[in-house]
């Protein structure tokens, strides 16, 4: 499925095989998972995708050339990180996620909306055994962005999440296996969505923009909605921290000081680690993490954007062959 155009809906396209150079590896997809940040590539909120374009960096796929690193039949993910240069200040200091010149799959590479595709095997993971190919895709790029945002908010006992989608799902048995207590925002009167929360081990589950039962000791804010950071401002207690996980986001609304005074802080999450995907991967079947999945042929991509545009998916959707 090809993006010719910022706007425009994916078509279905014939394309070359792709080949696989030095340090990659070719993989026949077997899921692919659709995030919000490719609903932000398509609609132009994300400024330079290359295009034409094959979106999609939440792979799942079988070894199917030559590796260094893997055998032939060997089940791996490919994430969002694609590449970094290892070198520059970022990489040399462990913070890869920041390199300057990081090219990204699906958006600076082809990535996984398609049978078949490359990927650099440095930056590709085993899956777990156990998942199957649906529902461990969601691990990939929802899984990992919750993970690192669920460490960038501390040890926190009492946390918001705010946007309650596939993420938030993900982070939430994460949370709530370590003895947290999980507070699920969503917007005023889902019912279903806060019910499938409670489901998942949240104690609470309600209207994120309302005032909530207990101050919070961190909020992560995972809709792509700015006057949701304010609100979680208001939500936590005096040294409480805010942890914005989207790549894009509304603009933030002003606010009075008063809600960051006390000590309170914002923080934004970028990209991610290959070590966030190697501890969450390690972690995810010891809890067992559970993945809820609504599949769909890649014919029906587009069909998958709208139900994650309109808030009508539970969990995550992935495209499958």
């Amino acid at each position: 499925m090809v993006l010719d155009e910022v706007g425009a809906p994916l078509r279905a396209a014939v394309l070359p095989d792709p080949d696989a150079s030095t340090g990659q590896i070719l993989l026949r997809v077997l899921a692919c998972g659709v995030c919000r940040t490719d609903l932000h590539i398509v609609d132009g909120e994300l400024a330079r995708p290359k295009l034409p374009l094959v979106l999609g960096h939440q792979i799942v796929g079988e070894v199917v050339g030559d590796s260094e690193r893997f055998a032939r039949g060997d089940r791996v993910g490919v994430p969002w990180l694609g590449w970094t240069d290892g070198d520059c200040r970022f990489c040399r200091a462990g913070q890869e996620n920041l390199c300057d010149r990081a090219l990204f799959t699906g958006y600076d590479v082809d990535g996984g909306y398609a049978e078949l595709a490359v990927a650099d095997e440095r930056y590709c993971f085993p899956v777990p055994a156990g998942y199957p190919d649906d529902q461990a895709a969601p691990l990939l790029c929802a899984g990992l962005i919750g993970y690192r945002s669920l460490r960038l908010a501390g040890d926190a006992e009492r946390i918001g999440l705010y946007g309650f989608g596939a993420s938030a799902h993900i982070v939430c048995q994460v949370a709530v296996a370590q003895g947290r207590r999980v507070f699920a925002g969503t917007r005023a009167g889902d019912d279903e969505t806060q019910a499938f929360a409670r489901s998942l081990g949240a104690a609470w589950a309600g209207d994120a923009l309302a005032s909530l039962p207990e101050e919070l000791d961190a909020v992560i804010v995972f809709a792509p909605v700015g006057e949701l950071v304010p609100a979680a401002l208001r939500a936590v207690r005096k040294g409480g921290s805010v942890v914005c996980a989207g790549i894009h986001m509304s603009d933030i609304p002003s606010f009075p000081y008063e809600l960051l005074w006390g000590e309170r802080t914002i923080r934004s999450v970028a990209n991610l680690t290959r070590a966030d995907g190697e501890d969450l991967l390690a972690l995810a079947p010891t809890i067992p993490v559970r993945t809820k999945v609504v599949t769909f042929p890649f014919e029906q991509a587009n069909e998958a954007f709208e139900r994650l545009r309109s808030g009508a998916l539970r969990g995550a959707a992935v495209l499958v062959p």
